[in-house]
């Protein structure tokens, strides 16, 4: 038991030698902007993955419109249509329904992706009610 007195008393005259200073704990003024920092970090990636999903969302969509609106073009509009398209018209048609369903597939999976990240940043806020994102001035 009097070596760790004699260990402790050593240890604490070495560090007064070396000049390090006794263990203070920051003031709850500072704690608490960390805090916010750490969670304003989070919430800003999580602002920026949705934005980012957004923009993707809406890009994809009109390009769908679009490949919807050329195969309409395309297909033509009389009856037997299909019985005398050409083999270059039907080629076209398989390549405007395969870029169609890719982009309606991603679609869904962007609107999954955005439902899910808006479902996280809502459970975030939700968990710190304190937290108040920086408004941006106009």
């Amino acid at each position: 038991m009097f070596q760790l007195f004699l260990r402790a008393r050593a240890h604490n005259l070495l560090n007064d030698r070396r000049g390090d200073k006794p263990f203070k704990a920051r003031s709850a003024e500072r704690d608490a902007e960390t805090d916010r920092a750490r969670v304003g970090a989070v919430v800003a990636a999580l602002e920026a993955a949705l934005h980012e999903a957004e923009r993707e969302q809406v890009g994809l969509n009109q390009r769908v419109d679009d490949a919807l609106a050329r195969a309409a073009v395309t297909f033509g509009n009389g009856d037997d249509e299909y019985l005398e398209r050409e083999s270059l018209d039907n080629y076209h048609q398989d390549l405007f329904a395969a870029d169609i369903s890719n982009g309606q597939r991603r679609l869904k999976e962007l609107a999954a992706t955005i439902g899910h990240l808006k479902f996280v940043k809502a459970a975030l806020l939700t968990r710190f009610p304190d937290f108040k994102p920086p408004q941006l001035s106009s």
